[in-house]
């Protein structure tokens, strides 16, 4: 059973490798398309970006291998295969749910990691990337890894959801944190700038974050960022060398 347990974690951090690569290498060659140069000169950071991001993949596979095997050995997980088992209203709900779960323990951990301490420790990782890149979503400390890697396992326990609704989550998932972190707008103007942009956060939004630390802190949704007062809007892009350097961890305040 170990063993087994052992190769499903193995296998779970291979594809969340391979998931990662695809993902963050497509958009990154959209950004050559799309942005030529704009990370010109940024190769060093870009390879530690991948260090880290593959180690990330390591950590996030563990979890993900244990309910995996948990789930087809076991039926630990309330993921469940038969779309009949479950009104059809209830695979759109479930979608939402878990992005609504996901965004409130990614707001309230990442604030947190944003205390002066834990920033030193681990999230300063994540902000090295000045400015960051499509190879910078999972550019995480370990200790910070584990905290994003512990969210869906767990909420597979708790809220059920079909298997292929719980891919249309982590496809979502994969695709906000990467564009994210583009340094360019892939959206139109008129969603980013209209009603839809004024609750989804894009890379406009996640911009101001990386520019100013202490707001901005959701990854799906602006909600819990209006609640409490950190959203500071959209922000804006500028060129590599002009991208500004900020004082040692002055703006990492909660």
């Amino acid at each position: 059973m170990v063993a087994a347990i052992l190769l499903s974690a193995l296998a779970m951090s291979a594809i969340v490798g391979v998931r990662y690569l695809l993902a963050s290498g497509g958009f990154a060659l959209a950004t050559r398309i799309r942005q030529p140069g704009l990370y010109r000169g940024l190769e060093r950071q870009m390879r530690r970006e991948i260090g880290w991001s593959l180690a990330s993949a390591l950590i996030y596979g563990v979890p993900a291998g244990v309910v995996a095997w948990g789930w087809q050995e076991r039926g630990w997980t309330r993921i469940y295969s038969d779309v009949g088992d479950f009104p059809l209203w209830w695979l759109p709900l479930s979608v939402l749910l878990y992005l609504a779960a996901h965004d409130t323990w990614f707001y309230w951990t990442h604030r947190w990691m944003h205390r002066p301490r834990l920033f030193r420790v681990a999230h300063a990782v994540h902000h090295a990337s000045r400015p960051p890149t499509a190879w910078a979503a999972m550019s995480f400390h370990p200790w910070e890894a584990v905290t994003g890697a512990v969210v869906i396992p767990a909420l597979v326990f708790l809220i059920p959801i079909h298997v292929g609704a719980l891919g249309c989550v982590l496809t979502i998932m994969t695709i906000m944190g990467v564009s994210n972190h583009m340094g360019w707008e892939m959206f139109p103007r008129w969603m980013v700038r209209g009603p839809m942009g004024g609750w989804l956060i894009t890379a406009t939004h996640h911009q101001r974050h990386h520019d100013q630390y202490n707001c901005n802190y959701g990854l799906y949704f602006r909600v819990w960022d209006r609640v409490c007062g950190t959203d500071k809007g959209l922000g804006d892009f500028r060129r590599v060398g002009d991208f500004r350097e900020l004082g040692e961890f002055k703006k990492m305040d909660a």
